[in-house]
């Protein structure tokens, strides 16, 4: 018998109190066991409870979100999942927040609609149930830690135009794992592609802080714009993110559209389409995340001459997305954290 998640909600809203918790009982696997309207209520609730997960509004009475969670993860660690405004401040605390500790982060969903409804569902339901499992593993804290950036300003022994692509997808844990990869890249390695399962508003402000941190230049990627060497392109947040060519140029397209994989934007999404456009001339990378997203993308791009590459499990926070591809036959490399932006570079230097 598969164990029920336990979860403590804590929102000082009393409807969003109550509409999280019919989203998250209406999964078999979740049982709200409490739920807490301000950080004190939640300490005793904690207490009584012992719940598995708990979600977190960042703006609350009393005490504000940070505050309480960065006493929780000094007191007694566990998994959180924090809800944020959607507005460019409220993705500033959220990815403060994952430096303090939080698991993982989401826009506060709108549910005015039954397609809007269906969405909060799935990912709010996603979010708890990779946060469970995060901690299972005792990787729940999964933020931006303050590494010290790698100096060596290496650079590859040979020059790539930019018709050649890295293209990294990830979800749970994958803010800290961009961040080792990307901080080892060469200055003048080939444009890199990244997915990360964030929501909209709160990608633009991730790739500030890696742009902050990195030697090779970070931002959120713009529709028909040319993909250049040494810059990391994040997917905007709510959208998918595909590569095309145009006049022998290689170029982003931003999109929307259905979910694909259960998320926008989609690590599949991007893989395909990196596979269909320029075949061999490609380095795939699966990191940390729960589900299958991009497990067939990663096929499609090995099958097409591309090399991949996979996160190994002791290092992945949650061991979903890299195991699925590995599963599917999609994986030619399979390398610990640390070691995925030395094996990116020796490919590249052949």
């Amino acid at each position: 018998m598969v164990a029920m998640i336990k979860v403590l909600i804590v929102d000082d809203s009393a409807l969003v109190r109550q509409s999280f918790k019919a989203i998250l009982e209406s999964d078999p696997q979740i049982e709200v066991v409490a739920t807490a309207s301000d950080p004190y209520i939640a300490v005793q609730k904690i207490q009584k409870n012992t719940p598995d997960v708990i979600t977190l509004d960042l703006v609350m009475p009393k005490m504000d979100g940070l505050t309480f969670l960065r006493k929780l993860m000094k007191q007694a660690p566990m998994p959180v999942v924090v809800i944020s405004n959607q507005t460019n401040k409220g993705a500033e605390i959220a990815l403060k927040a994952l430096e303090y500790g939080a698991t993982t982060i989401m826009a506060k969903p709108k549910i005015s609609t039954a397609d809007q409804l269906i969405e909060a569902k799935v990912e709010l339901v996603d979010r708890v149930k990779a946060a469970y499992f995060a901690g299972k593993k005792g990787r729940f804290a999964t933020g931006l830690k303050n590494y010290i950036p790698d100096t060596s300003q290496r650079v590859l022994n040979k020059e790539y135009s930019n018709q050649t692509v890295i293209a990294i997808g990830a979800s749970t844990g994958g803010t800290e794992a961009i961040k080792q990869v990307l901080l080892k890249m060469p200055v003048n390695c080939p444009p890199i592609l990244i997915v990360q399962h964030m929501p909209e508003k709160f990608t633009a402000s991730f790739a500030s802080r890696l742009d902050q941190s990195c030697s090779i230049v970070v931002k959120e990627a713009k529709h028909n714009e040319q993909v250049k060497s040494g810059v990391a392109y994040i997917a905007k947040g709510g959208h998918h993110m595909s590569l095309v060519k145009s006049s022998n140029k290689l170029l982003i397209n931003i999109s929307t559209g259905e979910l694909v994989n259960r998320h926008r934007p989609s690590v599949n999404v991007l893989f395909d389409s990196v596979a269909n456009v320029i075949g061999k001339h490609a380095v795939g990378v699966i990191l940390t995340g729960m589900g299958d997203d991009g497990a067939t993308g990663l096929l499609n791009m090995k099958q097409k001459g591309a090399y991949t590459i996979a996160q190994d499990e002791k290092t992945s926070v949650v061991f979903g997305m890299p195991l699925r591809a590995i599963e599917n036959d999609a994986v030619e490399k399979i390398l610990p954290l640390e070691e995925i932006s030395d094996g990116i570079y020796n490919y590249l230097s052949k």
